[in-house]
């Protein structure tokens, strides 16, 4: 367990730490000359056999509450520290606030310096302390009168009897999800190098592990463990963990960071939380700053609205926190908001989605997909959060959503988990039908309304079904698809199996004809009357014959009556391709130049790569679309 100590400065909660542990915490040179505390401090001492007990120290100015914070952020119980001369002061109050706001619903409070006043001023401030916590969680906490200054017989054996009695009943957190440790300092020992402290708030480390700074994502290795002040091979959720790493300079990381394995956590600059305002506090508007302390980090973010424009104080609602440079959290993470001139304290809440849109942000799809998540959050398991994904969850991004590997997520019953180039998705069954369903049912619409074009290319056809799914995810859609024989892929073509056009005897031999004939034309082929006139067939004939060639893959139309032979169109398709890879992008005369032909000619062999989704053109230039298919499959 791990005690976080709480209250105004100069109320004693060094001197009382010191008289529980034995240990000063207050280390550093200025703080001893002051006689404040100025830095987070940290002090241990054993229960039992297996279990230490460790207490984080925490100054009492105003000035550092963002230290205070920093230190609250791990802590499982707290010992809220009131002197009997000063009673309930300012931090006092800002302290249990900030307590409240991180859910810490654990603790006692130590009455200190009662040796100083009478008893009936003792009283009067119980009489205070037990009117502030009232309304709190803290409501039922045990209050010790304690003499600091007197290890033995100043309230103190019975206070440290207390928090033992407390430690030995704490439940252990799970440790089955990513490990991640919030760091709070960072200092070099000789002869071992970098060494990292800091409370871990989920998982587990052994070591030997590879973990990853974030935000920065440097790698490091573990290469020794002190859990709760004790040399160990495991650090586990809710322990004081002190990380020897290998392979990373002092100067790569700091407060703030987390150590934390490669697969929980992603950079961005745009957080949606649930903010809770508390009551009084300042007015809080549209892209108003706010000093966010998040995990041991302090930054200062934007914030926007996501429901209604204004957050009355003593409310809550969702809003988007937008940061300048990238910050990492997981959903369920705590944070506190102060004002942006950092003096008042003035909300917090809970991480919801750590990496946000910037766009859409309030669409109602957006807003169903965050009540997914706190529903998760409550407990309420992963189908609501796959149900507002229609275009399904990679499993990598369901368990940094969830804290852990996708083989410790329980999925629904209907769940469907799709292979998709070297990546998994999981879906709703009814999600993955749907999908497939619209495929098809655009395909039909496309043949009612091109009865003679042979098919479609599959990027085309994902942009007319599903332009937002992944790419691999739909090649694996159409791969599914064509092996049920729900489609047909014909070539470079899609097609319903219904869909397709045979050759008589008379065709056949038609069919080789023209295909020598086209082949022969290489980049300017006849035109069907020419054709036609060649080979003394009808015109009509000669088209019915080239539109079924077309449907089975042989030749293409660029425009009415002339067709191209396949190799000569994959030959110029080649030439673009080289081009745009060349300049990033090219104009019609640049392509007139390469390939030979008239302006004309070439603007409709242009516009012919447009039409099959090859290219895309921007202004007067093309590029080539990053979804086609059409080359690779043709």
């Amino acid at each position: 367990m791990i005690i976080g100590t709480a209250g105004h400065i100069d109320h004693g909660k060094t001197s009382l730490v010191r008289a529980l542990t034995g240990v000063d915490t207050d280390r550093l040179k200025e703080e001893k000359a002051r006689g404040i505390s100025i830095e987070l401090g940290y002090a241990y001492t054993p229960v039992s056999e297996d279990e230490v007990l460790g207490f984080v120290d925490v100054p009492g100015h105003e000035r550092l509450v963002h230290t205070m914070v920093a230190g609250a952020g791990g802590i499982d119980y707290v010992l809220l520290v009131v002197a009997a001369d000063d009673g309930v002061m300012p931090q006092t109050r800002e302290h249990l606030a900030i307590l409240e706001l991180l859910n810490v619903r654990r603790g006692a409070v130590a009455l200190s310096k009662i040796d100083r006043v009478s008893e009936a001023r003792v009283s009067e401030v119980q009489a205070q302390v037990a009117a502030l916590l009232k309304p709190t969680s803290l409501a039922d906490a045990p209050l010790f009168p304690v003499i600091a200054t007197d290890a033995e017989n100043g309230g103190v054996a019975t206070l440290r009897a207390h928090l033992q009695a407390a430690a030995l009943a704490w439940p252990r957190r799970r440790a089955d999800g990513f490990f991640r440790l919030a760091v709070d300092r960072v200092f070099t020992l000789p002869g071992r190098g970098t060494v990292a402290t800091g409370t871990a708030h989920a998982g587990q480390v052994r070591i030997g592990d590879a973990l990853a700074v974030m935000p920065s994502g440097v790698g490091a290795r573990v290469r020794s463990i002190h859990a709760q002040n004790r040399e160990t091979d495991v650090g586990r959720a809710g322990q004081r963990c002190a990380l020897n790493l290998a392979g990373i300079d002092k100067a790569a990381l700091a407060r703030g960071d987390w150590l934390a394995d490669p697969r929980a956590l992603l950079p961005s600059t745009r957080i949606d939380v649930r903010l809770r305002r508390l009551a009084g506090a300042a007015a809080l508007k549209k892209l108003s700053p706010l000093h966010v302390h998040l995990g041991t980090a302090h930054r200062i973010a934007r914030v926007l609205l996501l429901e209604g424009d204004v957050l009355p104080p003593g409310s809550q609602a969702r809003a988007q926190l937008i940061f300048e440079t990238p910050i990492c959290a997981a959903p369920g993470d705590l944070f506190i908001a102060r004002d942006a001139q950092a003096l008042h304290t003035i909300g917090g809440g809970v991480v919801l989605d750590p990496v946000a849109p910037a766009r859409r942000r309030r669409a109602p799809t957006r807003l169903a997909y965050l009540d997914a998540i706190e529903r998760l959050l409550d407990g309420g398991g992963i189908e609501a959060l796959l149900r507002n994904s229609p275009q399904g969850l990679s499993l990598a991004e369901l368990g940094r959503i969830c804290g852990r590997a996708a083989e410790h997520i329980v999925m629904p019953e209907d769940a469907r988990i799709i292979d998709a180039g070297g990546e998994q998705f999981a879906f709703l069954g009814s999600q993955w039908s749907a999908v497939l369903g619209r495929a098809t049912e655009a395909l039909r619409e496309f043949h009612a309304q091109q009865p003679e074009e042979p098919g479609i290319d599959r990027g085309r056809l994902r942009r007319m079904t599903a332009p937002t799914i992944a790419d691999s995810v739909w090649r694996a859609a159409v791969d599914e698809l064509v092996h049920s024989r729900v489609l047909r892929r014909t070539g470079n073509w899609l097609h319903l199996p219904e869909h397709r056009v045979t050759l008589n005897g008379r065709e056949v031999i038609l069919a080789e004809k023209l295909a020598t004939a086209l082949a022969a034309g290489g980049f300017d082929p006849p035109w069907v009357r020419d054709l036609a006139a060649a080979l003394r067939a009808p015109d009509d004939e000669v088209r019915l014959v080239l539109r079924k060639c077309m449907m089975q893959g042989a030749v293409y139309s660029v425009v009415r009556d002339l067709y191209y032979h396949r190799d000569s169109v994959r030959a110029l398709a080649q030439v673009l391709k080289g081009l745009i890879h060349d300049r990033g992008a090219v104009q019609a005369a640049e392509y007139r130049d390469a390939i030979g032909l008239g302006r004309k000619r070439t603007v409709q062999i242009l516009e012919f790569f447009d039409r099959v989704g090859y290219t895309r053109r921007i202004h007067e230039a093309r590029v080539l679309r990053a979804d086609s298919s059409w080359l690779d499959e043709g």
